[in-house]
């Protein structure tokens, strides 16, 4: 009879751990992304909107390359703005002016609408690493909680009755739409609605910053995909001139150059011009087939580098009306450069010279 006690109570204890075992694998009610907002596979998503009263941000493939993503920025229009006192002898105009008022009218005032400028062309930027991996978390769409279609004094808390704030997911061809609670409770609590059913979700914290600080979290800065040691020359034009020059070394460390005509007597003076060259940075990115302001820039030196004889990339230096502007193999535009580039231009036409022509650089 003990004996048998004793293995009654071994069992139990032995269903007792594997019931605490199971328990302690499953995902606990409520936990984060265990909600389906959109099910759908991320190959299918193709585009990602977010936009405020504002702006907006698109995230979306490339037409030709589905593994490409780029960034697109823009501005909505602005809001008339309110009308002016009314003036006599005016009559509102086609194009939301005022012009006079015909001889012979009734001379009665009109308000004067003033017209509000036209937003900015959006632009069109690579996008970086973390819109890659930002990117394919939105197919299939996942929340930490579904609460159901709100009632509407309870919409109002959240913040969802009069935000213009909206997310759209273009999957497949299809349009699905969100509208996100007002910021005023910030991103703590990143509340949202599915505009098809009214069913309201509660998101993650941390999926829709990115979004919202696009601009500088989500747009490729390099000038380069290449690093310092992956080229082993480098040919300098300025002015209708050009040079070839070995180069030597790699990362963290500056490259030595040797002109091509003796390659064993490095340049410092060119491989410092270089340095400071390789370290230029963008300051502002233009769009896709965006031109500077002021028309296109004029060129003030180019380097190409190359490897095994193949050309590898290109940086094109050019003045335009209001500073200097770049442009290489990977940017899908100009980029306008920090000021200070003048000296760079300035001593481009040394680096091109040859030593039997100039007696030494």
């Amino acid at each position: 009879m003990k004996a048998r006690d004793l293995a009654l109570q071994g069992a139990l204890a032995v269903v007792a751990l594997v019931a605490a075992y199971l328990v302690w694998q499953r995902a606990p009610a409520g936990a984060p992304g265990d909600v389906t907002v959109v099910e759908l596979p991320a190959r299918a998503l193709d585009k990602v909107r977010y936009e405020d009263e504002a702006r907006y941000v698109e995230l979306y493939r490339d037409a030709q390359s589905r593994d490409t993503l780029w960034v697109r920025l823009g501005y909505k229009p602005s809001k008339p703005l309110p009308p002016a006192e009314p003036v006599a002898g005016l009559v509102p105009g086609a194009d939301g002016g005022a012009v006079a008022q015909a001889q012979g009218a009734p001379d009665a005032g009109v308000s004067l609408l003033a017209a509000p400028p036209a937003p900015p062309p959006p632009r069109e930027l690579r996008a970086n690493e973390v819109a890659e991996k930002l990117f394919p978390r939105f197919a299939p769409l996942r929340a930490t909680r579904a609460l159901g279609a709100l009632e509407t004094k309870k919409l109002e808390e959240v913040g969802l009755t009069t935000s213009q704030r909206k997310l759209t997911l273009t999957l497949g061809g299809k349009v699905e739409t969100f509208t996100l609670a007002s910021t005023t409770g910030g991103w703590g609590t990143p509340y949202l609605r599915r505009d098809s059913d009214g069913q309201v979700f509660l998101l993650g914290p941390a999926l829709l910053p990115d979004l919202e600080n696009a601009s500088s979290r989500l747009v490729d800065r390099r000038l380069h995909t290449f690093d310092l040691g992956e080229f082993d020359a480098v040919v300098i034009s300025s002015g209708g001139t050009s040079r070839a020059f070995r180069a030597t070394g790699k990362a963290p460390n500056p490259v030595a150059l040797s002109p091509e005509e003796a390659p064993d007597k490095p340049d410092e003076f060119t491989r410092n011009w270089h340095d400071r060259v390789w370290r230029l940075m963008p300051v502002d990115l233009l769009g896709r087939d965006e031109a500077p302001a002021g028309g296109e820039p004029k060129e003030a030196f180019r380097v190409e580098y190359r490897r095994g004889g193949k050309s590898v990339g290109e940086l094109t230096v050019a003045r335009g009306t209001d500073g200097f502007f770049a442009r290489t193999e990977h940017t899908p535009g100009w980029v306008r450069l920090h000021a200070g580039v003048d000296p760079l231009a300035a001593e481009a036409a040394r680096v091109t010279t040859p030593v039997s022509s100039a007696g030494g650089p």
